[in-house]
């Protein structure tokens, strides 16, 4: 009766809707505990119940917040009065980015009162922005448990050692370069972890953490470690993995409750006798028992490097001769050895979209990466550069191989590379190594064989399918050439899906290439497998048909006649002079050449399905993409939680390569100018295994009074790869033969443009801004009002993320009350004025957009920046002050 009577004054006060959040959050409260991490509107609930309920939550004893939370600035000020807390948690990493990468809390300090809660006993702030240790920690008499992994902390206070009750410390995943001394007086320290951070050197007092049971100090920088260690009597397991350690003290080996010591990955060459003898050492990844390099090795000193870890923000890194390790935001990483640069070079960067105009695929390539521009170009290397390049992994391609190839301003050649899988995220990587600059991308190929064919002759065989060899006989040749082979395998299934006969079968396509022009002296022998289910027991001859087909594999000939083909139960056998594609059939058709090509064409097309989907929360915002038909699922699934639309369209066919356009249409337009639109359509590049997605606003350029607007998204072909086949281009011409799907698009209503007008507007007079320079390109006060009217419920957060405080935040949302449109108008502009001088308010612009989760207004400002930047360059062209371009600098222009 009691509770009712309250729940009843709290209606009258607050009003019923209100209430009910209040029992909603209050639902959460139970047994002291607030577990409020696991609601995206944590903070709020918090503040709800505090206001409503004060009286329970000052009791609490265990409370769990989200930092990933816009509201945590204002919850942090109420810990304070949380008198009984024993236990609080403050992690970030509860959102995720558009790469599914866990997104650090915004916490970079805490309030000096928190320091007040004497009871707090475990204190969890992982996954945040700190920088440094916020002082009132160290003012907590009772913390047992801290940990503060996964920052951005590079050194911790000098009088650490006041937290006399700390027995559980972790500090991993941070920049940390040294520790203070007073780590030696943390007397009852049972559990302390400082792995990837990095560490050069540990203080002797280390070894006065007696009480430490396990310590984790892999993933650094540490040459030695001090004998001081011996003196850790309780330790049980000791972590140094993947350090520098050349050497470490046989003492280690006396502990007496050590049971494990892990030195895997270090440059161990030689280890005390009593360790190696041990059962609990790990020893595996050291170079024991052989002598140091010599210069000239492939990574003199690579692990001792100094490492640069850049944000999104940077384009340009400086080299010296001491060599350095280099992480882009993107993950792409380079490692200089020392000498590879005599000076100090300045190294810039991008990456940028393929362009099929400049970047050639050969056929049956798939690309797998954006292409990656490093200047000055052409500069060469005193030593190799080795480059580390994320792709997209080609799950469902078999039989083929990953290369990273790179344009020398005249064509694209392929370079050594070598694959590799990190451990932790499981992406794959390309690696290679180079002594010039260019561009570089990754692609993957049909797996090729080659080989040098000396006049003695040699044998060449193909690791996909080792059936197939070619026999190379002495005299072949007067000059040793080199020669190339590359098998693609066909199933039963495709050819079957185009002749629609089931009985027609081929065996693997085979092609041969050569560096020489001139034909060879003396037959070649190839071997090919029959098709199959054919043998040479069941074989009808008049069945078989052996094609031969130019390099571009315009035309398929049936030289079946002009060959001696010998067979034996499995393999049948020819010889030729020259070089090319040959193919194996077995059919009752007799025009083969014709349904070859057909084959041939299909083998190298991908069946896709496009999807238009509306943002739930703003249906304007609206998420174009063109969808392997074998993805399409997996695909709606992830969205559905945020998007709805129709139904994917049907399937259409398409090349690696091949450009297709998106127009909006029946009263939707695009609402805004951007570079990769062309007369009013947007313009895509379908390369299979990269995302062919573009998420954009669209509006509708007549009154429609508030009404529901129907229009449709229709797809179109554009320009087609110049390597496809002639009937397939043709097929391609024409007015009929462009469109390929159309999706419907409704507005639910129209909202008042905001821009058109830039006189007063809802009561706001907006003054002239220009926010960055001419040469980046100016963001202006329309382009302001055009990205306003996207920001919708999230601008508290975008607010917080540009700078501004909390107050700042209230007061606005106070003073336009009940007008959201008024409140981010207010709160972007208000932060325009005041940071109009500083030159990289862009790009401040573009982050906090990104911290907040708006990728897709971070990506739109990119846009308006680079159209600027586009302007600029070419009116410094057209008065001619632009230094005349380079042969390589015109060829990347035409992308």
């Amino acid at each position: 009766t009691q509770k009712m009577a309250e729940l009843l004054g709290l209606r009258d006060e607050c009003g019923e809707g209100a209430l009910e959040a209040l029992v909603l959050a209050g639902s959460c409260l139970a047994d002291n505990r607030l577990n409020l991490d696991v609601y995206p509107d944590g903070c709020s609930r918090f503040l709800q119940l505090f206001q409503g309920r004060r009286g329970e939550v000052v009791q609490v004893e265990f409370l769990r917040l989200s930092s990933n939370d816009h509201l945590l600035g204002t919850t942090l000020g109420i810990l304070p009065h949380l008198k009984h807390l024993k236990s609080l948690v403050l992690k970030g990493g509860h959102a995720r980015d558009e790469f599914g990468s866990c997104q650090h809390g915004s916490l970079t300090s805490l309030p000096s009162d928190v320091g007040n809660l004497r009871c707090l006993t475990h204190l969890d702030l992982s996954f945040n922005s700190l920088s440094t240790l916020p002082s009132c920690i160290l003012h907590l008499p009772s913390l047992r448990v801290l940990l503060v992994s996964h920052n951005s902390l590079v050194t911790l206070p000098e009088d650490l050692g006041s937290l006399s009750k700390l027995t559980f410390f972790s500090a991993m995943k941070n920049q940390l370069k040294d520790l203070p001394q007073s780590i030696g007086e943390l007397a009852v320290l049972q559990d302390l972890d400082l792995s990837e951070n990095a560490l050069e050197f540990l203080p002797e007092e280390v070894g006065n953490l007696h009480n430490c049971t396990e310590l984790d100090l892999s993933g650094n920088r540490l040459l030695s470690i001090p004998e001081s260690l011996a003196n850790l009597k309780s330790l049980r397991r000791l972590h140094l993995h993947s350090n520098l350690l050349v050497t470490v003290p046989a003492s280690l080996a006396s502990l007496p409750s050590l049971s494990r010591l892990d030195l895997q990955n270090n440059r161990l060459r030689a280890v005390p006798p009593e360790i190696q003898a041990s059962s609990f050492v790990r020893l595996r990844g050291n170079p024991l028992g052989e002598t140091e390099p010599s210069p000239q090795a492939d990574e003199p000193s690579a692990g001792g490097l100094r490492r640069l870890f850049l944000s999104s923000t940077e384009d340009s890194f400086t080299v010296t001769s001491e060599g350095c390790k280099v992480v882009l935001a993107c993950g792409i990483r380079f490692c200089f050895p020392p000498g590879a640069a005599s000076d100090p070079l300045r190294i810039y960067f991008r990456t940028l979209a393929p362009d099929p105009q400049w970047v050639k695929l050969r056929h049956h390539d798939v690309l797998l990466s954006r292409v990656l521009e490093l200047q000055p170009h052409g500069i060469v290397f005193q030593q190799e550069v080795q480059i580390w390049m994320p792709y997209a992994s080609p799950q469902t391609l078999h039989q083929r191989e990953v290369v990273v190839r790179t344009f020398s301003g005249q064509s694209w050649s392929d370079l050594r590379t070598r694959v590799e899988q990190k451990r932790k995220s499981k992406k794959h990587v390309a690696h290679c190594s180079v002594l010039h600059f260019s561009w570089f991308l990754v692609v993957s190929r049909l797996v090729q064989n080659e080989c040098k064919v000396p006049t003695e002759g040699t044998l060449l065989f193909s690791s996909v399918d080792p059936n197939i060899k070619v026999t190379f006989p002495p005299g072949v040749t007067e000059e040793t050439r080199s020669v190339k082979l590359q098998v693609l395998p066909v199933s039963a299934e495709e050819i079957e899906e185009v002749t629609a006969d089931a009985g027609c079968r081929a065996s693997p396509l085979l092609c041969l290439s050569q560096d020489s022009l001139v034909d060879f002296l003396r037959p070649v022998r190839i071997q090919l497998p029959l098709p199959p289910g054919v043998t040479g027991l069941n074989l009808d001859r008049s069945r078989l048909h052996l094609l031969h087909g130019d390099l571009e594999g315009q035309t398929w000939d049936d030289i079946t006649s002009q060959v001696v083909l010998e067979f034996t139960h499995l393999y049948a056998v020819f010889e030729v002079m020259h070089f090319s594609w040959y193919w194996l059939w077995y059919t009752t058709k007799t025009y083969i050449g014709g349904i070859a090509k057909k084959v041939y064409e299909r083998l190298r097309m991908y069946q896709v399905n496009f999807i238009a989907l509306q943002r739930k929360k703003d249906p304007e915002q609206v998420l174009l993409q063109c969808v392997p038909k074998h993805k399409v699922d997996p695909v709606l699934k992830k969205l559905q939680d945020r998007y709805r639309g129709p139904e994917p369209s049907d399937m259409v066919e398409m090349f690696e390569g091949e450009q297709f356009f998106a127009a909006f249409e029946r009263g939707i337009s695009i609402d805004m100018d951007r570079p990769d639109c062309v007369d009013g359509r947007l313009s895509f590049i379908f390369y299979s295994h990269l995302k062919n997605m573009k998420e954009i606003y669209v509006t509708s350029p007549v009154d429609r009074k508030g009404q529901a607007v129907k229009g449709q998204v229709s797809f179109y072909r554009g320009a087609v790869p110049e390597s496809i086949p002639e009937d397939a281009s043709r097929r391609r011409k024409g007015p009929d033969s462009l469109w390929l799907a159309t999706l419907p698009i409704k507005l639910p209503r129209l909202k008042p443009r905001w821009g058109e007008n830039p006189g007063p507007l809802n009561g706001f007079s907006f003054p002239p801004l220009n926010l960055g320079n001419a040469e980046t390109g100016y963001l202006t006060q329309t382009n302001l009002l055009s990205i306003a009217r996207r920001v919708g419920a999230d601008w508290q957060t975008i607010g917080l993320n540009l700078g501004l405080t909390y107050q700042q935040i209230e007061r606005i949302g106070y003073n336009n009350r009940e007008d959201l449109d008024k409140q981010i108008l207010d709160m972007l502009f208000s932060w325009a004025q005041q940071n109009s001088e500083d030159p990289d308010c862009v790009s401040k612009l573009i982050s906090a957009m990104k911290d907040s989760g708006r990728q897709d207004i971070a990506d739109e400002i990119e846009s308006i920046i680079e159209l600027g930047r586009q302007k600029y360059r070419e009116s410094i062209r057209r008065v001619g002050l632009e230094q005349e371009s380079s042969a390589e600098d015109s060829a990347i222009a035409m992308m």
